[in-house]
């Protein structure tokens, strides 16, 4: 039951604290119903209020992302360099 055991500590860790990547993600994903919606309701075909809705999810995680942490990206990783602190490194950074 590894999967569900990861699931339900990934729900309860959103739940409980959130990370900044994880309260962008969810704003992207609201702002993105929000637009969905309204676009259904103004009679726009399935694919363009789709990809609308998409585009301004992107421009609402860009925001979100800026109004929590500053910066629209993230600043390159030092994690190479042992002579200044860490600054940022990348989870997949090799």
């Amino acid at each position: 039951m590894g999967f569900f055991e990861d699931l339900k500590e990934d729900v309860v860790g959103f739940v409980r604290d959130p990370t900044d990547e994880q309260k962008a993600l969810f704003v992207a994903v609201v702002v993105m119903a929000i637009a969905d919606r309204a676009l259904w309701w103004i009679d726009f075909p399935f694919v363009v209020r789709t990809t609308a809705a998409v585009g301004v999810g992107f421009i609402g995680l860009f925001v979100a992302s800026y109004l929590l942490t500053g910066r629209f990206v993230p600043p390159d990783g030092n994690a190479d360099d042992e002579d200044e602190p860490e600054e940022y490194v990348d989870e997949m950074d090799p």
